[in-house]
């Protein structure tokens, strides 16, 4: 897409009807070229998930930053304007909606504010997930919002983020752990980020295997691909961070093939997925009988999973072969020849097994975006206008991110300025203005020359 094109891109229209969005997402990803008996978006759901960034402060820096220059110099969105995005989100994809709140550093917000912000997302019957590099995320913080509604947390680790003390992926893995205990025993699906680069490829396998010790509490593993685009002082992807190696990394690390092949989840160049069983420290590709998968899509389209709690889990499955008595027979030889070739393993587990997903994720840079893919996007952002792809988003943040918002009623209209964080007579016009205290990567290298 040339400069002229990004720059007309606007937000999807708004419109309170998620059946609509559905027909919306499905001609979209057809016109891609991407629909098929394997594809979830505009199936099983209008998007994949949608961002609400609720803060761009972060207390990292990391070498592959999506955020905008001038992020660390704005103020947090007002409380109001955060909960008229969820509200848009609902309205615009319907209830059961992924929701990731993040920023920045969400956990950087008032925890009151934080609270709020998960409860209000749970009421309007959307599911939040908090994206967190962890560092303020304590397990009192974790045990209240996952009061407050809270379903997924996604701790987001590695050594992109240039934390003081660890030299490499390896020595991450202590951290990782850290992170795992926390969130041990809590009603949370516990997620795992890791940002990969021509410096950490080669440990893809080694993180995938740490992941692969600890699937009683870690339900699923992102690999998201550099991308040059933001902030990041890291600029061009190097030869050796393609799809194809880092899947093949995963399963050299757990020691299992899995096809990466048997669901699609927007455009198949953005997002590969694959699933696998865990037992007795064992995985198993759970996808090895695409045919099946592909029925099981279609006949479960509707069917939504609590994948916090697995006995909710288990009774919503159960309400499902009540409803498709039909569908039961296949389903269950499927499951038998799965135990089947588990059956050594679940034994010596005592009959525990666990999921563990693998997310491959091919972010666009900035001045690289395909028409296609955009169109087929999955991940959206919630902007003030409405959702936005996020490669689109991060290719022009500022465009959103420094627009005063207006507020008030139609007696008494002001602008939020995200500058000042104040409300103004008349929208600000002046440049945001960076220096030691405010800049972040490429700024802050550029701010390090001039002295």
């Amino acid at each position: 897409m040339s400069a002229a094109e990004i720059e007309a891109c606007i937000p999807q229209r708004f419109e309170e009807d998620r059946g609509r969005a559905l027909e919306r997402a499905r001609a979209r990803v057809d016109a891609a070229g991407q629909w098929n008996a394997r594809q979830h978006l505009g199936r099983r759901w209008p998007v994949g998930c949608v961002a609400l960034e609720i803060t761009q402060r972060c207390n990292l820096d990391c070498e592959l930053c999506y955020l905008s220059e001038s992020s660390q110099a704005l103020k947090d969105l007002p409380l109001e304007e955060v909960y008229r995005r969820i509200g848009m989100i609902r309205a615009q994809y319907g209830e059961g909606t992924d929701v990731q709140i993040t920023g920045g550093e969400p956990t950087l917000r008032p925890r009151a504010e934080l609270v709020a912000i998960v409860r209000r997302t749970r009421e309007a019957g959307l599911r939040p997930s908090l994206f967190t590099n962890g560092i303020r995320a304590s397990r009192a913080l974790l045990l209240e919002l996952a009061a407050a509604g809270l379903e997924d947390v996604a701790f987001h680790v590695d050594l992109t983020q240039q934390r003081p003390g660890y030299a490499s992926e390896i020595e991450l893995n202590a951290l990782r752990l850290e992170y795992v205990e926390r969130a041990r025993g809590l009603p949370l699906a516990v997620f795992f980020n890791t940002s990969v680069c021509e410096s950490n490829v080669d440990s893809v396998a080694s993180i995938a295997a740490f992941f692969l010790g600890q699937a009683d509490v870690v339900s699923m593993a992102s690999f998201q691909l550099h991308a040059d685009t933001g902030r990041g002082t890291l600029r061009g992807r190097g030869p050796g961070v393609r799809v194809a190696t880092v899947a093949k990394r995963i399963q050299a690390g757990i020691q299992a093939n899995l096809d990466f092949d048997a669901m699609d989840i927007g455009h198949a160049r953005c997002n590969r997925y694959a699933m696998a069983l865990v037992a007795n420290g064992r995985a198993f590709d759970l996808c090895d009988e695409p045919a099946f998968i592909a029925r099981m899509l279609g006949r479960t389209a509707e069917l939504r999973l609590d994948r916090a709690r697995p006995a909710g889990a288990l009774v919503a499955l159960a309400r499902w072969a009540l409803r498709n008595p039909r569908a039961v027979p296949d389903c269950l030889a499927w499951l038998a020849r799965k135990a089947w070739g588990m059956r050594r393993d679940i034994l010596a587990a005592g009959g525990r097994v666990h999921k563990l997903s693998f997310f491959i994720h091919d972010f666009m840079s900035a001045c690289e975006l395909e028409r296609e893919r955009v169109d087929a996007c999955s991940f959206m952002v919630a902007t003030p206008e409405g959702p936005l792809s996020m490669c689109l988003h991060n290719a022009k943040r500022d465009a959103y991110l420094l627009r005063p918002i207006a507020v008030g009623n139609a007696g008494r209209v002001g602008f939020w300025d995200p500058v000042s964080g104040r409300i103004e007579r008349l929208p600000r016009t002046e440049p945001v203005r960076l220096n030691r205290k405010n800049a972040r990567g490429l700024a802050r290298e550029r701010l390090e020359l001039r002295t």
